[in-house]
């Protein structure tokens, strides 16, 4: 339950700490003066969305702080321990805070987690039901939703969601395949040709290169012949060549060396070089006999080229892009006779996934209707205890579009009048009976809530804001009994206008609206005896308290208090 409420700088809020109880809690005060901003700072400890709006005028954030006391239990510990998290002395430290320049952090335990893990918490230790929650029931999803929460139908949907998603990707690759072979067909000639004229080529990489290289050599022929053989003539064939002056120096250091020793070294160091004049001459020799005129290659040479350049401006800037393309046309080609190979394949494995799907929605539709009958039957006992004996409720499936959720249609139908057929909520309910149906099923869902150690009155946190809303008379005292009978399991936090309601507290606190420092700040006050009945009375009355006021007031909560003595007894 929720032992702690902190709230700092939200709204009209500067700074409110509030102790709650077991039991029914009730909030009241004048319209407009700071009820449902309670409520709403409660929901961002369950993950709901934050609005810089809500930060107080001339603050730079807005913090929120619950402390949690709840019991260990299984959903509980699973969304613990992935968060990282453990439980300390049966406690749970839950804050927010909004910051002024639009982000929002969530704290779990006084360390930072993701808003969505307040979320996953949420379910275990509270859950609201605002004003706008009522509007929400006349949707299909909605009422999906909540006959699934009392269905217990979590692992059904996962798997359902699951199936549904594989059928999903395994049909849009099919439709790809089908799109991509339409597109392909229309290029295939296209393809075959690109193919046909590439190999036709037969272009090897650095093919390019190495005919430039022959170009040149063939057009500079005479050049080259001329250039090589001075070279030759230099270095080994003209009588005072190189090699002959090399030879000539050696003889006159073999002298010397013969004289004087040390210079036989010498003589030594210039052998190599005789070697390599040597060599390079061999080289040059074998140049000059290979080198030749060949018109006609200079031709072909220049045709291929031309041919190469063809295939690179086509097809890539380079050769080894060419036959990158080629490779690329070749896939394409093999891939599109293997198509419908992978259309066969795609389609038999399609058929075997909407088998799959089919069997996992059917068996979450076969739970749902168990489900429907059950929830019909206590969503028509619990409306019998507010004042609406004769109302039929009833739960339609319908078939419709496969999705993540299955394909059931769920409509909640309903006939507050005898002889009169069940209609879809929204056409026939009024606003106080919506608000009793609403209150019929959340106290439906509350029981089917995560399974903890019973304490009474200090279970999960469910919070009604203006519950009552359209209600009034037997109605109201009604809707405030069964208020009164779910706190004795969970604990309740409520916001009403009704003093029919507010007798039946267990806790009552006054919520108000102060000038302090010249501006407005809402504050919460948990009120004595004395103050309730002084502020039913006023509930009744208004502003000007009569002594009759006061004598209803004093009925009123004689009245919550016998319905409690009640209940023990039994």
């Amino acid at each position: 339950m929720l032992a702690e409420l902190i709230v700092e700088n939200y709204a009209v809020i500067e700074r409110l700490h509030v102790r709650f109880c077991p039991g029914l809690n009730l909030l009241t005060g004048e319209t407009g003066s700071g009820k449902s901003i309670v409520v709403g700072a409660l929901g961002l400890l369950m993950g709901g969305r934050a609005s810089t709006e809500m930060i107080r005028s001339g603050a730079d954030r807005a913090r929120v702080s619950g402390i949690i006391e709840i019991p260990p239990h299984a959903r509980l510990s699973r969304v613990l321990e992935a968060a990282g998290m453990e439980m300390e002395e049966g406690e749970l430290l839950i804050e927010r805070e909004i910051l002024a320049g639009g982000k929002s952090r969530a704290f779990l335990q006084s360390r930072p987690v993701a808003v969505s893990v307040l979320k996953d918490l949420a379910p275990c230790w509270g859950d609201i039901h605002g004003q706008n929650d009522q509007q929400e029931l006349f949707s299909s999803g909605a009422q999906r939703e909540m006959l699934d929460a009392f269905a217990g139908s979590r692992e059904l949907l996962e798997k359902t969601a699951a199936a549904y998603r594989k059928c999903r990707e395994c049909r849009a690759e099919l439709e790809t395949l089908e799109h991509n072979e339409q597109e392909k067909i229309r290029l295939l000639d296209l393809w075959a040709f690109q193919k046909k004229e590439i190999e036709a080529a037969s272009p090897n990489v650095g093919e390019d290169i190495a005919l430039e290289a022959e170009k040149r050599r063939l057009q500079n022929y005479a050049r080259l012949q001329e250039t090589a053989t001075a070279a030759y003539q230099a270095l080994y064939d003209a009588p005072d060549s190189a090699l002959a002056r090399l030879r000539a120096a050696r003889k006159r250091l073999d002298e010397l060396a013969r004289i004087e020793p040390m210079l036989v070294t010498t003589r030594e160091t210039l052998q190599p070089a005789e070697y390599t004049v040597e060599e390079v001459s061999y080289v040059l020799r074998d140049y000059l006999s290979k080198l030749e005129v060949k018109p006609a290659r200079l031709e072909e040479i220049e045709d291929r080229l031309a041919l190469l350049d063809k295939l690179k401006r086509k097809y890539g800037p380079t050769l080894e892009q060419v036959l990158a393309y080629l490779d690329d046309v070749r896939t394409q080609i093999t891939a599109l006779e293997h198509n419908e190979e992978r259309r066969e394949v795609l389609l038999q494995q399609l058929a075997f996934l909407e088998h799959d799907y089919e069997e996992v929605a059917a068996a979450l539709s076969d739970l749902r209707k168990q489900a429907a009958q059950d929830l019909e039957r206590r969503v028509e006992a619990e409306l019998a205890q507010l004042a609406m004996e004769r109302t039929v409720f009833r739960i339609r499936l319908s078939s419709c579009a496969w999705s993540e959720t299955g394909f059931d249609e769920v409509t909640f139908l309903v006939s507050p009048n005898v002889g009169e057929e069940p209609k879809p909520l929204e056409k026939i309910a009024s606003g106080g009976e919506i608000s009793r149906i609403a209150l019929a099923l959340k106290s439906c869902l509350a029981a089917k809530g995560p399974e903890m150690p019973s304490q009474k009155g200090a279970g999960r946190t469910l919070v009604f804001d203006e519950v009552d809303a359209g209600i009034g008379g037997r109605a109201a005292e009604m809707v405030g009994r069964r208020l009164k009978q779910l706190a004795e399991a969970d604990q309740v936090l409520c916001v009403t206008h009704l003093p029919q309601i507010a007798g039946f507290a267990d806790h009552h606190y006054y919520v108000e609206k102060r000038q302090v420092n010249g501006r407005t700040v809402a504050q919460v006050t948990k009120l004595t005896a004395d103050g309730r009945t002084r502020e039913i009375a006023r509930m009744l009355s208004g502003q000007k308290l009569t002594p009759e006021a006061l004598k209803h007031a004093e009925k009123l909560i004689q009245t919550g208090s016998a319905a409690r003595r009640g209940r023990s007894q039994l």
